[in-house]
């Protein structure tokens, strides 16, 4: 199952396991059941502290459980967590096996403490870049806490299930049989949600941090750049975001990162914030700014947040970056989650087979219609203009496709669906004003980003038409001391090459403020 180059890899992690278990398989006679068995032999045959047994009693078929003697931890894997779960399956492994998590002491013991009983349900795809850090989160609430339990389980293998319970967007948690949540959740996140005292004590204490010199506002490249480069001038530097790494989480292949050919968004998240962290920066995760203060001459800006808390600092450089756009028809907002989608990588193996429509004719509509063609039964990609504006070799790609067809000029009006998911589509024919229908039950929506500056409406940063934050050449806002960089702002072509550079920019232009006051 594993080629020599991968066991030789795995045999090393598993060199760190110091408390034997067992693997407990639950088998039938299909074919996934045998390359799960053929994995499973694989990774006890590189380690003498893991056993195997073949006689689980699992519903679910094929499937295992992660046991010490004598105890079950809560942590069973429903197919083959392959793809971006085997690092899933490897962190189960170690933790299982006695290796440390690498949580703080203070989320370990919050882990701990929490009481009920809390059985987790997570519905992944191999393909899907988000699931493995909800899965893994869930892996070690179990690990840590007997009274939880999380079985991962591949949407693309339990189909039955996933009609079922009308699971059309990955990941998709269920706690007790009741849903949890869709979508990328960090172990803070999940932890927020079912420890609700915890979003109140973190407020508190962030609202009673004393001024900070340089206070980043979001944490992906451009707000993680600024971070490292205010840092190294010696400064007090903090970092406040809703998810560090931002929008590059649900980016999957990166090919354009100068001197690194290829890396995925969320390895490349994990490394930002790994090279914070070689500074004396303050993260602060889970924090949404809502209200911006700025200060007379002299004094501090304030920024507060949806949790309660608020922060101080003597310059601020706002990178809270950019989103998917979204249609803004009817049946678009009643049917997310529900056959209409923004992330073709995480949810297009639960439309296998199917017919779905990409909307947009860019890069990243493009992309997303050469992939889907390779899982679904059909894709209609539908675009607004007169011609697509992907790059040439995208475009050529997309025509030699035999499953994929072609509608220029049209406006999308509205998703249709049963009440429950999305059953078809309705555009326009620009040229000619005929409305048209199409039989579909997914679409996938690619046109494009929208500043989130929302929060700044009421302030008196300077916004573009199109509520970008106007920035001079050093970075600096309409507002002295606020510096903004990233996709937030008027610099055109939003790239990650180009954020990280704009959010140094800012850091230094702060840093130059900061010293001439």
């Amino acid at each position: 199952m594993l080629d020599d180059k991968l066991k030789s890899q795995l045999k090393a992690y598993l060199e760190k396991v110091t408390q034997p278990f067992e693997i407990v398989a639950s088998l039938d006679d299909g074919a996934k059941s045998q390359e799960l068995h053929g994995l499973l032999t694989d990774i006890v045959g590189l380690t003498d502290k893991i056993t195997l047994t073949l006689d689980g009693q699992d519903a679910r078929r094929p499937s295992f459980a992660l046991n010490r003697p004598g105890e079950e931890t809560g942590v069973v894997f429903a197919g083959l967590p392959m793809g971006h779960e085997f690092t899933s399956l490897v962190l189960a492994l170690l933790q299982v096996g006695g290796h440390p998590p690498k949580a703080s002491d203070e989320v370990v013991e919050q882990i701990r403490s929490l009481e009920g009983e809390m059985r987790f349900e997570t519905y992944f795809s191999l393909s899907c870049q988000n699931c493995p850090d909800v899965v893994q989160a869930l892996n070690l609430m179990a690990i840590l806490n007997p009274n939880v339990h999380h079985v991962a389980i591949d949407g693309a293998l339990f189909q039955d299930e996933v009609k079922q319970r009308e699971i059309m967007s990955v990941p998709s948690v269920y706690l007790n049989g009741e849903p949890f949540g869709q979508g990328r959740m960090s172990l803070e996140q999940i932890l927020a949600k079912v420890d609700t005292g915890a979003a109140e004590r973190e407020a508190a204490k962030l609202s009673e941090k004393p001024t900070f010199d340089t206070l980043m506002i979001g944490g992906g490249p451009a707000g993680a750049a600024a971070a490292v480069y205010a840092a190294r001038k010696g400064i007090r530097t903090g970092v406040a975001a809703e998810r560090f790494g931002g929008q590059v989480l649900d980016t999957l292949s990166i090919e354009n990162l100068i001197s690194v050919p290829y890396t995925e968004g969320p390895k490349l998240a994990a490394a930002l914030e790994e090279h914070v962290k070689e500074y004396e920066v303050d993260i602060m995760n889970l924090q949404r700014a809502v209200a911006l203060v700025p200060g007379r001459p002299g004094e501090a800006h304030e920024v507060q947040f949806e949790s309660g808390a608020s922060l101080k600092s003597r310059t601020l450089v706002l990178a809270t970056g950019a989103r998917w756009r979204e249609m803004g028809v009817p049946g678009e907002a009643e049917y997310r989650n529900k056959g209409v989608a923004y992330c073709p990588h995480c949810d297009g193996p639960l439309f296998k087979g199917k017919r779905v429509a990409v909307i947009g004719g860019g890069n990243s509509g493009v992309e997303a219609a050469i992939d889907l063609a390779g899982i679904v039964g059909h894709v209609t990609l539908i675009e607004f203009m007169d011609e697509m504006r992907a790059d040439a070799v995208l475009q050529k790609k997309l025509r030699s496709l035999p499953n994929v067809e072609i509608i220029l000029g049209a406006r999308t009006t509205e998703v249709n669906g049963d009440g429950t998911r999305v059953n078809g589509l309705t555009y326009e024919e620009r040229a000619s004003g005929e409305i048209r229908q199409l039989e579909l039950e997914g679409v996938f929506v690619q046109i494009g980003l929208v500043p989130n500056t929302e929060w700044l409406q009421d302030s008196p940063i300077e916004l573009s038409e199109r509520g970008e934050i106007v920035v001079d050449a050093h970075g600096m806002t309409s507002v002295p001391g606020i510096f903004a960089a990233g996709d937030v702002t008027t610099v055109p072509y939003k790239q990650i090459v180009i954020a990280m550079g704009e959010g140094s920019k800012a850091a230094l232009g702060a840093f130059d403020f900061l010293i001439r006051q």
